[in-house]
């Protein structure tokens, strides 16, 4: 499958669903606290995006999964489904907790797809619950600043791989302890929720060149541990860490524009600028 270039008309139509996208996460924000559900939580997610922005919740019944936002909490990878209680899930060598019930201390990453007029905006942000450690904090603080560092490498002429080679260097430098999720990536958007290229977060040879008017997202999936992930068999959507340590994922949707890149979902409380040139 080839990669789309937008058309102006097109890219109107990625601004509009990639504000609401965050406008999403910014509503959510004071919800997110010790005690509630990740069900409440996608119940007011649901009903600010159908009916306050008149939109559709791209991930509900997407390939069957079966709520409107992803809610992964601490060592839930992503994919997390909203439920109204902690479930205790048998594995091989035991029990783990698929947790729903957001506690002190607790860190939670939201990933919020909102589809307006046709086209996607995908974004998701770490949330912190009470008093967090600083260890989770740091994990917190990381994973976002190698999103900031990979979207300093988009720009007209860029390769792909230069996106992950650059979050790469950037964890192995320092953090030594953090590791990098490879079993999933970020990917090209618009009228379709997931298209090429593919952005994978780790060092790699992909020669694709970015050009004036791709959109995709960077997503990078940083653990405290060790890299590797586990599906749960039961809901075939919960990504778990192997080693049952935190994980943290922050997520933009990019223009690629004439000198630098656009950040379509870009939230109030951050400083980044909507517009970067990258010369």
């Amino acid at each position: 499958m080839s990669i789309k270039i937008k058309t102006a008309e097109e890219i109107e139509k990625m601004r509009v669903a990639g504000r609401l996208a965050a406008e999403v996460l910014e509503m959510i924000e004071p919800h997110v606290k010790a005690g509630v559900t990740t069900e409440e939580l996608d119940r007011i997610c649901h009903d600010y995006i159908t009916k306050d922005q008149q939109a559709i919740p791209a991930p509900l019944n997407y390939h069957g999964f079966p709520k409107s936002v992803c809610t992964s909490i601490n060592h839930v990878v992503c994919h997390g489904i909203p439920a109204q209680a902690d479930e205790e899930v048998p594995e091989a060598n035991g029990k783990y907790i698929k947790p729903a019930v957001l506690k002190d201390g607790d860190i939670i990453n939201i990933d919020v797809t909102v589809i307006k007029d046709g086209y996607h905006g995908d974004t998701s942000k770490m949330f912190e619950v009470g008093e967090v450690s600083l260890e989770d904090k740091r994990l917190c603080r990381v994973a976002q600043e190698s999103l900031y560092l990979a979207i300093k490498k988009v720009k007209p002429g860029a390769r792909v791989g230069d996106i992950g080679t650059a979050i790469q260097k950037f964890i192995k430098s320092g953090n030594s302890r953090f590791s990098i999720v490879k079993d999933y990536c970020g990917h090209g958007i618009g009228n379709e929720f997931h298209e090429e290229p593919q952005i994978v977060h780790y060092k790699n040879n992909d020669r694709t060149v970015l050009k004036e008017g791709m959109c995709f997202t960077i997503e990078p999936m940083i653990n405290a541990g060790k890299f590797g992930c586990e599906s749960d068999d039961q809901d075939g959507w919960t990504v778990y860490t192997v080693d049952g340590k935190k994980s943290a994922q922050w997520e933009h949707t990019l223009l690629v524009t004439k000198d630098g890149c656009e950040i379509l979902t870009l939230r109030t409380e951050e400083t980044l600028p909507r517009l970067m040139h990258n010369a």
